[in-house]
């Protein structure tokens, strides 16, 4: 496939995939996205941050295309301060919340909505969300979070304390919501069906995009879906053994080496043959 950058849109992942542990962008990733919008492609993000929390990314990018948010429970365009696509969880999450805030008493609790962030339990575990997000949100009771609208409800806990986690949730059969691992310390309810890919497609019916070519990139189980979804994909070489077993091509970077700058380097050059487009 001949990859034309004015008809393709990058898709990528923040944490692992364009963000080293330290959070700040590589310049040499940064002059490659440069050069990609300059050849006239499309740059964006994917990620499981709330709206105000990536806002600062994509000024930092200084991207204008729509992000994908909440992993992939909604499309917000800054340009026009608009949440373009969103899908909430059902009513009975509250409740739902609720009875696994009872059942893990030390486990963080966050509530997402398009406007705030809402604490309901805050916790060491918890602190570190706070303070990777970047934005002050609402500390208050689970009763006192508005209805209705809920994104997601993010629940934070130590490494070992996922997996008995998991257990419980499992066990409890679910149905009309999911569930993603998206950090070691971090497991997400989400809407049914809802994806960084399902988000994606979503994406490809935006005004515009309907031609557009994606190319996803990610590194981690919530990329997962969108890397399936793109029509091509790549994963960083620190990418989880699923992740890159969802991908098209594997990056020799990883995402303090400049793996985006390799991708787009790729692209441009139309050397896709090595990366298997």
């Amino acid at each position: 496939m001949q990859i034309r950058p004015e008809k393709t849109v990058i898709v990528s992942d923040l944490d692992g995939t364009l963000l080293p542990p330290d959070k700040i962008p590589l310049e040499r990733d940064l002059a490659a996205i440069r050069a990609f919008e300059a050849a006239g492609g499309t740059f964006s993000i994917a990620t499981g941050r709330t709206i105000q929390a990536a806002i600062r990314y994509q000024k930092a990018l200084d991207l204008k295309s729509p992000m994908i948010v909440y992993n992939g429970a909604a499309i917000y365009d800054s340009e026009r301060d608009e949440v373009l696509f969103s899908v909430s969880l059902p009513d009975f999450a509250v409740e739902l919340t609720r009875a696994i805030m009872d059942a893990h008493p030390h486990v963080g609790v966050e509530v997402l909505r398009a406007e705030n962030a809402y604490v309901v339990r805050n916790t060491e575990y918890e602190k570190r969300h706070i303070a990777l997000c970047g934005v002050e949100p609402c500390y208050c009771t689970l009763d006192e979070v508005p209805r209705g609208g809920w994104l997601k409800v993010l629940f934070a806990m130590a490494p070992d304390e996922i997996p008995p986690f998991i257990a419980d949730i499992q066990q409890r059969g679910i149905e009309g919501v999911d569930f993603i691992q998206s950090a070691d310390i971090f497991y997400e309810m989400l809407p049914e069906g809802v994806t960084k890919g399902s988000a994606l497609q979503a994406y490809h019916k935006l005004p515009g995009m309907e031609d557009a070519v994606f190319v996803a990139v990610g590194d981690y189980d919530n990329d997962i879906a969108m890397l399936q979804a793109a029509d091509f994909s790549a994963a960083p070489a620190n990418a989880v053994p699923e992740a890159k077993a969802a991908a098209d091509h594997l990056l020799a970077r990883s995402c303090e080496e400049g793996a985006m700058e390799e991708l787009i380097g790729l692209l441009l050059s139309n050397d896709t043959h090595r990366a298997g487009v």
